[in-house]
């Protein structure tokens, strides 16, 4: 599960910054008012972008603090009996 994610935001940061990178050497016939849409545009993309990223990682620290939590049955310590004598 971890592995996965990880190269999913890599990923995603990778198309990021190869869209910037485009966007920003792409800019031969542009006008103040074209830059200004495009520079929206990207900011918009980056949003949509940085809102997957966060909504992931809120999925794995959900499933991560549910699967571990202190009441699991698999995460749960038995008790054992003070031996005889044994002092409290």
């Amino acid at each position: 599960m971890g592995l996965s994610s990880n190269l999913l935001v890599i990923g995603l940061i990778a198309v990021a910054a190869i869209s910037f990178v485009n966007q920003s050497f792409a800019q031969s016939t542009s006008t103040p008012t074209y830059a200004r849409v495009e520079i929206w545009a990207l900011f918009y993309r980056l949003m949509v972008i940085a809102f997957v990223v966060g909504a992931l990682v809120l999925g794995v620290i959900g499933y991560i603090v549910w699967r571990f939590r202190e009441s699991h049955p698999k995460n749960r310590v038995p008790t054992r009996e003070p031996l005889e004598g044994g002092h409290h």
